[in-house]
């Protein structure tokens, strides 16, 4: 028996239906047709499916899709600012913090939660708060930089400042 369930995804309202055992992810990804969000791990480990749902991060892989009705979803495609990248997109093409891009749209979802949250965040509160985000590539710190400098936490040179 599929139920009813309404989402406000990155400022529009879908109607879909969907099994009880459904995760948010596959909504997203089959329902929706938002494919930035990746599917990993589907145990909720790397953080590569983050989504934010009412101004909180969370990985989607694990959230019953039926938990997300009526609620407020940012993927990585609503990131995008009017007339451009977000300021922490720019920052990782800047800083050269993604690599093959796999884990990307999960970090900067998770990182722009973070920036919400702690607008001004220290390097240990960005390795903080993306920690739950695995990355095989980068080894974390072009990612933490573009973290801070997204944040105007960098120096110009691009050294995080302890």
């Amino acid at each position: 028996m599929k139920y009813p369930l309404r989402l406000n995804v990155n400022g529009q309202v879908h109607d879909v239906e969907v099994e009880p055992d459904t995760v948010l992810l596959d909504v997203l990804r089959d329902d929706l047709l938002l494919t930035g969000t990746k599917w990993a791990c589907r145990t909720g480990d790397c953080g590569a499916c983050t989504v934010i749902i009412d101004g909180r991060a969370v990985v989607s892989c694990i959230v019953p899709a039926l938990e997300a009705d009526s609620r407020t979803l940012v993927t990585i495609e609503g990131i995008i600012r009017e007339g451009g990248l977000s300021p922490i997109q720019e920052a990782f093409i800047e800083r050269g913090a993604a690599q093959c891009g796999y884990c990307t749209p999960g970090v900067i979802v998770m990182a722009e939660a973070l920036l919400e949250e702690n607008p001004s965040p220290s390097e240990e509160d960005v390795r903080a708060g993306l920690a739950g985000n695995l990355c095989r590539c980068t080894g974390y710190n072009k990612i933490v930089d573009a973290v801070l400098a997204a944040a105007g936490s960098a120096s110009p040179a691009g050294e995080p400042l302890s």
